[in-house]
């Protein structure tokens, strides 16, 4: 199967990271403003604040049965978790460039995501980096979700309406369940 950059798989950087690329329109400038602006963000994964500095907090709140029209429902997996918020802190961050931070911390989580901007004449390669997911199953999760979400993000940048967000990650949950080894 050959894909474009913007429907490729993301790819095992180690056992418990996942790494993913897409290539955005530009400006770089306004790309920055739909990662860490909450008015922007929320139309793609989710609302909340960041204190945009090294320490500075993170809420994202988010509301996936609210991100697309004409849905399908959440698949039984994730029905209770459609509605939550997740708090983290920023570990690095560079505009518009770089910017990293603890995800789900009141988990005790240690993962960590971060998002890599460059400039590509008038678009912007995006990376998605997130490591060190505790286990097989928040891999395939995160996975899917960032594929579908970084989906919705493309579709929003493009002024495209987009496919149902649900519809999505349920077909991208079972691909990469499939890709995924097992432990």
């Amino acid at each position: 199967m050959n894909l474009s950059v913007n429907d490729a798989f993301g790819v095992l950087t180690a056992p418990d990271s996942v790494r993913i690329e897409r290539v955005l329109p530009g400006p770089i400038e306004r790309v920055w403003a739909y990662l860490t602006e909450s008015d922007k963000r929320r139309r793609w994964l989710a609302a909340g604040d960041m204190d945009l500095r090294v320490g500075g907090a993170v809420e994202l709140n988010f509301d996936n049965a609210r991100l697309t029209r004409n849905d399908d429902p959440p698949p039984a997996k994730y029905a209770n978790d459609c509605v939550n918020t997740m708090r983290g802190r920023i570990t690095a961050i560079e505009p518009p460039h770089r910017l990293s931070y603890t995800w789900n911390e009141e988990s005790g989580s240690k993962s960590e995501v971060t998002f890599l901007l460059s400039e590509q004449g008038d678009q912007v390669q995006l990376v998605v980096e997130h490591r060190h997911l505790s286990n097989r199953s928040g891999l395939v999760s995160v996975s899917g979700g960032w594929h579908a979400h970084l989906g919705l993000l493309i579709d929003v940048l493009a002024q495209r309406e987009p496919e149902g967000f649900w519809r999505t990650h349920g077909r991208l949950d079972a691909e990469y369940e499939r890709r995924i080894p097992q432990a």
